[in-house]
């Protein structure tokens, strides 16, 4: 049976991806030796790494702007600490934008940095909306804020124009929708949300902006000695670094981020029609700042939970329940979920209506 994989990471990649990423574990370029085998130095491998740099600042239209793309280790959260060690001044403060879980996270580690100020939270209401009209104050080092809410499943869709550094944690709908990249001075995400396998760590960044900070910093935490060595100040990931280029240039030949947009919107007003249809489901969130990556939706009566969880698992659905911190579903719909997927999901549910 097909598996439709709603997974909120590590998720679905396409599957040209999958055939040959395993093709060149068997045999990379017809070296006759895989790639979890071959030198990171090798001209091979070294080709692999400066095409994603570059592919991925020309999906993001950021080539020859003055932006550097990195593939790093550690994920999201060591990005948490690389942020304010490479940008909080000593003694300085930082803004940032508490929308949830992974926001809150960075807001701890960068207290360690120096002052923060939280210019607008949804705790309040256990992360269900966006907040709006809030004022990021211009003698802070820099703004920080989270573009997508993988837990919650909101969504900014509209970014604060501000006069000083912005931040943005894009792990889960990088490459999704069409932005001005360029209001941003760093961009980081993990790979496994929306771009590749767990192990590597996209950042963009803008490079007028480093070196101000006064602090020192630790060499595997600069980014200036990252982009000098060119990913490659130590052994990078080279396997999800491959997959990670591999689904770029599917990406790039789909018609790149504005056509995949076009198809992640048609995913996300397919589901959410049948939830706001349907009497035995309701969203979570605020309608105008629902997530198109990450829809999050419960049932009406928690009585059903055993019939509708049998219903979407004998359906070949995957991935489905929600985080503890919210319950329920959460379908996670990533670039490469087909909406072919989205509606066996939608048929499950107006099935499941129909028996209750």
């Amino acid at each position: 049976m097909k598996k439709h994989n709603y997974s909120a990471g590590p998720c679905i990649l396409p599957q040209e991806v999958f055939q040959k990423s395993a093709d060149a574990i068997l045999d990379f370029n017809s070296s006759g030796l895989s790639l979890l085998e071959i030198s990171h130095r090798s001209k091979d491998f070294v080709a692999v790494m400066d095409e994603a740099r570059d592919l991925a600042l020309e999906l993001l239209d950021l080539k020859g702007k003055g932006y550097q793309a990195l593939f790093l280790h550690g994920g999201a959260s060591l990005e948490f600490l690389m942020v304010p060690y490479n940008l909080m001044k000593v003694n300085g403060k930082a803004a940032y934008f508490d929308t949830g879980t992974w926001a809150s996270a960075a807001i701890k580690e960068a207290k360690l940095f120096g002052e923060i100020n939280v210019v607008a939270s949804s705790k309040d209401e256990n992360y269900s909306y966006i907040p709006k009209g809030f004022t990021v104050p211009n003698d802070v080092d820099y703004f920080h804020c989270t573009s997508n809410n993988t837990i919650f499943g909101t969504q900014i869709k509209e970014f604060p124009n501000v006069s000083v550094p912005m931040v943005c944690d894009m792990s889960s709908d990088i490459f999704s929708r069409v932005l001005d990249f360029s209001k941003f001075d760093i961009i980081y995400a993990g790979a496994q949300k929306n771009m590749g396998p767990a192990g590597t760590t996209l950042v963009v960044v803008k490079e007028e902006i480093l070196g101000k900070s006064g602090r020192e910093i630790p060499s595997m935490l600069d980014y200036e000695k990252h982009i000098k060595a060119e990913s490659m100040f130590n052994t990078p990931a080279v396997f999800p670094v491959y997959a990670s280029l591999l689904t770029l240039q599917w990406l790039k030949n789909m018609g790149g981020i504005a056509a995949v947009e076009k198809l992640n919107q048609a995913k996300a007003n397919l589901l959410y029609a049948e939830i706001d249809r349907n009497p035995y489901f309701k969203g979570v969130v605020k309608v105008e700042d629902r997530s198109n990556m990450n829809v999050v939706f419960l049932l009406e009566n928690e009585e059903h939970t055993t019939l509708f969880d049998s219903m979407w698992k004998a359906a070949g659905i995957s991935g489905l329940p929600g985080h503890r911190s919210v319950g329920g579903y959460r379908a996670s719909m990533y670039n490469a979920l087909p909406i072919e997927s989205v509606q066996v999901l939608v048929d499950v549910m107006k099935d499941f209506e129909s028996k209750i």
